[in-house]
């Protein structure tokens, strides 16, 4: 892993040092500190102010900061965590946020080990902040079927279930005539079901709002995706560029107009979406299932 934030400005190198002053004096058990995330890649944003709908904003990104910690529970390592979140956000200097998540290095060799996403992410681009030198990271290993299957099974029901949790608030808000809300509520879901499908198919996913980029990362499994969002007409091209506008303007801007109408076209729309990513999952893990099966009496007629 990298070890230097040369490429970051020299005050908030005193803020991720000051950070790990903070982490270390008060979680003597810390094992590793790593920052991931904007500042680790060098795409951050350090300060943007401009107007959005007529509303003066400001923007900058976070401190993600990944503690490892061996010999101490996670819940007391959460509650001093914020302790620090405290006294770091008193000092009249540091305004830049930080975000911290914590794992113990057991866990946390697991879940790299495993190919989990997140945590493989993290371990490419992250920067070492702090070392004790105890411990060493794991390296991602090749998984067999029944590992595969059993994370994509995970990844797919988590994703599934997000869906049609935001589906059904978006109802329950168009009943409300929340429309705008409605709208963003469903490219939610929208997003989601797009999710399940990447998961299940290859086990990696990256945050992505765009639904453009996302259902071009997905039309290659099947056809039915440009059958449910076609863009071959006037109407269907505003009606898929509004769901994918809502994700910013269905919450923010009082003037993005969205009519009932637009709302049930949309809601069918992402009804079959969710139709499609359900048999289409459901399909890749059956596959992952047989392919377990091979994997097994392959290694039977090895021996």
């Amino acid at each position: 892993m990298k070890k230097s934030i040369a490429h970051i400005p020299g005050r908030k190198q005193e803020d991720l040092e000051y950070l790990v002053k903070l982490i270390l004096e008060r979680i003597p058990q810390t094992q590793m500190i790593i920052l991931y995330g904007s500042y680790a890649r060098g795409d951050y944003v350090e300060y943007d102010q401009r107007v959005e709908f007529g509303i003066p904003t400001s923007y900058m990104s976070d401190y993600d900061i990944l503690v490892v910690t061996h010999g101490i529970d996670d819940k007391t390592v959460g509650s001093k965590l914020d302790s620090i979140d405290h006294i770091y956000y008193k000092h009249p200097d540091l305004q830049t946020p930080v975000q911290f998540i914590n794992e113990d290095i057991k866990t946390l060799n697991k879940y790299i080990s495993d190919g989990r996403y997140f945590y493989t992410q993290i371990r490419a681009e992250g920067i070492i902040l702090y070392d004790s030198g105890k411990f060493n990271l794991a390296r991602k290993r090749k998984l067999n079927y029944e590992e595969i299957k059993q994370q994509a099974e995970e990844y797919f029901s988590e994703k599934y279930e997000y869906a049609h949790d935001f589906l059904h608030t978006a109802q329950y808000n168009y009943n409300r005539e929340k429309y705008r809300l409605t709208s963003f509520l469903l490219h939610q879901a929208t997003e989601n079901f797009f999710y399940a499908v990447r998961l299940t198919y290859t086990l990696q996913n990256n945050k992505q709002h765009n639904l453009r980029k996302l259902i071009d990362s997905v039309r290659k499994y099947s056809p039915g995706f440009i059958q449910i969002f076609p863009c071959n007409t006037a109407e269907e091209k505003r009606l898929f560029e509004l769901l994918k506008a809502a994700y910013v303007e269905g919450r923010y801007n009082p003037k993005f107009v969205v009519t009932p109408e637009d709302c049930q076209v949309l809601t069918q729309k992402v009804e079959a979406l969710g139709k499609l990513v359900e048999q289409l999952c459901r399909k890749r893990l059956d596959e992952y299932g047989q392919m377990i099966g091979q994997e097994k009496t392959g290694k039977a007629g090895d021996g």
